[in-house]
């Protein structure tokens, strides 16, 4: 059977409402798997992905296959899933409080009381995770490469998992400081020594838009494949072998926009780019050519990640690239510190 491990958290309203959370245990003790997605609900391809899985999961448990335990949750936020504005979803921050959902779960979870109501969710949600020996996180970028982003602890040994969901860069991170789910899942591993026992990332599953049955198929594939591979589900399923190209940290390189404006590019994802060649260029003021800038990249590297909108703001992330040495902007942290 199925056990449901679903809890409720109140609402803004003080009601309750509920995470779906399933388990799927087998009858040995082997390692204890909690897969989740949708802590920024507006990052939805990792919620259909699991639903797949899930399939998949149920078969594999009814046959005996699964050796110890895999939690799900595919729809983790019940807050940001509601948050509509103007007819678009807006799940990367709390309306009420404008916290970003994936920062300051340490805080929470080490709160005896929590005192907010998404104090409490995030509190849950890591008692969930915390007996877990592998957690993944399941997000999405706004338009990307599919990409994993992992801590240096879990490094080589995530290649064979970034491979297997045919990723195609992983970067390497040390320090994040900001309480992000991972970080704090992982903090305790880190702390006693015991992180090659253990394995965590965050699979960022290409862009917002990028949701549909054939690619979620493929990566439900790649997980299940993965689990398969990594001693979770006793099936004879190889998974895919894919070059990945490790990059670390401080040598991404994000690009933000020096004016607003009608943002254009003029290379697709994937593409490598020179230093010093042209890759967007943003005109600010239609009509007036003189309103233009062209956007040159900093030095030669893939592009990871694009702006979804064509219509940007001063200040904002235009893209990232991959780098072969530590960004002059590099100022530590995470990827995203917003």
């Amino acid at each position: 059977m199925v056990q449901d491990v679903s809890f409720d958290v109140l609402d803004n309203n003080g009601n309750p409402v509920q995470v779906g959370a399933w388990r799927f245990a087998g009858e040995g003790q082997g390692l204890k798997v909690h897969l989740q997605a949708g802590v920024h609900a507006d990052e939805i391809a990792g919620m259909l992905v699991l639903h797949l899985l899930m399939q998949r999961l149920k078969a594999a448990q009814a046959q005996g296959r699964i050796k110890g335990s895999v939690t799900v949750v595919p729809q983790a936020n019940p807050f940001g899933i509601g948050q509509f504005c103007q007819g678009r979803i807006v799940g990367r921050y709390h309306d009420a409080s404008g916290q970003n959902f994936n920062r300051g779960f340490d805080q929470s979870a080490a709160r005896e009381r929590p005192s907010t109501n998404v104090q409490q969710w995030q509190k849950k949600l890591v008692q969930l995770a915390a007996p877990a020996d592998v957690m993944l996180d399941l997000h999405t970028d706004d338009e990307a490469l599919p990409y994993l982003y992992v801590n240096r602890a879990f490094w080589p040994r995530g290649r064979d998992l970034a491979a297997a969901m045919k990723m195609d860069v992983a970067i390497i991170w040390d320090d994040g400081e900001d309480g992000s789910f991972e970080e704090t899942i992982i903090a305790p591993w880190l702390r006693d020594g015991s992180a090659d026992r253990h394995m965590a990332a965050t699979l960022e599953l290409r862009g917002q838009g990028d949701v549909s049955d054939r690619l979620a198929e493929q990566d439900a594939e790649g997980l299940y494949a993965w689990l398969c591979a990594y001693g979770v589900i006793d099936d004879a399923v190889t998974p895919s072998d894919w070059p990945v190209e490790a990059v670390e940290m401080g040598h991404m390189e994000t690009i933000l926009a020096p004016q607003p404006g009608v943002l254009i590019f003029e290379k697709e994802l994937g593409d490598v780019v020179e230093q010093g060649q042209r890759f967007a260029r943003i005109l600010q003021r239609p009509g007036d050519p003189a309103s233009e800038v062209v956007l040159h990249a900093e030095q030669t590297g893939r592009l990871v990640t694009r702006y979804r909108d064509r219509l940007i703001g001063q200040g904002m992330g235009v893209a990232k690239f991959t780098g072969t040495r530590q960004s002059r902007n590099w100022s530590g942290g995470l990827l995203d510190p917003n």
